[in-house]
């Protein structure tokens, strides 16, 4: 599974980027969690919360039915 996220999260970074942030997938354990780490503009933005919850956690539970939560580390 871990492969699948890592190709999902190439495919949102360039939104991601093109708002001076980024985003860097750390761990994907048995259970569906997926850890990332925000980057760049995201790291401090008050809005980061919102983007990890409704743009990168329903994109990826789209993607890949596994995934149960998406956090950031």
């Amino acid at each position: 599974m871990k492969a699948e996220v890592e190709k999902a999260i190439k495919a949102i970074q360039p939104s991601l980027r093109a708002d001076g942030g980024d985003i860097e997938l750390v761990d994907v354990d048995e259970e569906g969690i997926v850890k990332v780490r925000l980057k760049g503009a995201c790291a401090g933005c008050p809005m980061a919360k919102m983007t990890l919850e409704m743009g990168v956690e329903r994109y990826l539970k789209s993607k890949i039915p596994q995934v149960k939560k998406v956090i950031a580390v």
